[in-house]
């Protein structure tokens, strides 16, 4: 069974933790706020709209029914869906909790198999894939209101784009890829940004050697990607 997760954190930092959860296991939805056990930082409310306030009373993530749920469906056999999946991975593992199955990663699959578009974000993908134009009826199949960067609006984004991707391979190759290093071809920041990779190696490869010594937080796909294209100069 596909288990769709999408979590909302306190911040992006090492010591940042969750506090919502949305989660599509076949046909059912589940999502709950939970108290993270820390402050909500401004800039993380900015983007999920959740408060101090709103998590005050509710159950940490260790003694909510989430908790319970993402326990009960972590089986080998179940696949778990996520649009980075390392974040949400990382995220559970705080809690105590290591995946025992498989894993799709939407993020990782939409790059290998759609290498050459501007952007990967889920609410990119959203409209450069036209996913809008049947997502009414699909929220309305799961009862769920459309609220970008709500967990549970964004795993049911997710599933839609999971399902593009099925289209273009199959589920052991999408397994494959999201376990796999993924060669990217333009860079996604910086002031290249958007131009291709390769294209940046021949004009300007002292930039892309900058970023490599530098920026020790890079992604490990776009650190792969930079290397190989200045090994191939």
């Amino acid at each position: 069974m596909y288990v769709v997760i999408d979590v909302e954190t306190t911040g992006l930092e090492p010591s940042d933790r969750i506090c919502s959860v949305g989660i599509i296991a076949g046909e059912t939805t589940h999502y709950e706020l939970v108290h993270p056990g820390k402050k909500i930082l401004p800039q993380a409310s900015a983007i999920h709209h959740i408060t101090n306030e709103m998590v005050q009373e509710t159950p940490s993530f260790g003694q909510s029914a989430i908790y319970d749920t993402i326990v009960s469906l972590n089986i080998p056999e179940n696949i778990l869906i996520s649009h980075n999946a390392p974040f949400e991975l990382s995220m559970l593992q705080k809690e105590g909790i290591a995946w025992q199955g498989s894993v799709i990663d939407t993020l990782k699959c939409a790059q290998s198999l759609m290498d050459d578009l501007e952007g990967y974000a889920l609410q990119f993908l959203r409209y450069e894939l036209r996913l809008y134009r049947s997502e009414e009826e699909f929220f309305k199949r799961f009862e769920c209101a459309l609220m970008p960067h709500h967990a549970l609006s964004d795993a049911l984004h997710t599933r839609m784009v999971l399902d593009y991707l099925l289209e273009l391979a199959d589920e052991e190759r999408l397994i494959e890829i999201s376990r796999s290093h993924v060669l990217l071809t333009r860079l996604p920041f910086g002031k290249y940004a958007k131009r291709r990779i390769e294209e940046i190696s021949l004009k300007d490869s002292g930039y892309l050697k900058w970023m490599v010594e530098s920026l020790m937080d890079m992604d490990e796909d776009l650190r792969y990607s930079i290397d190989y294209y200045l090994r191939g100069k």
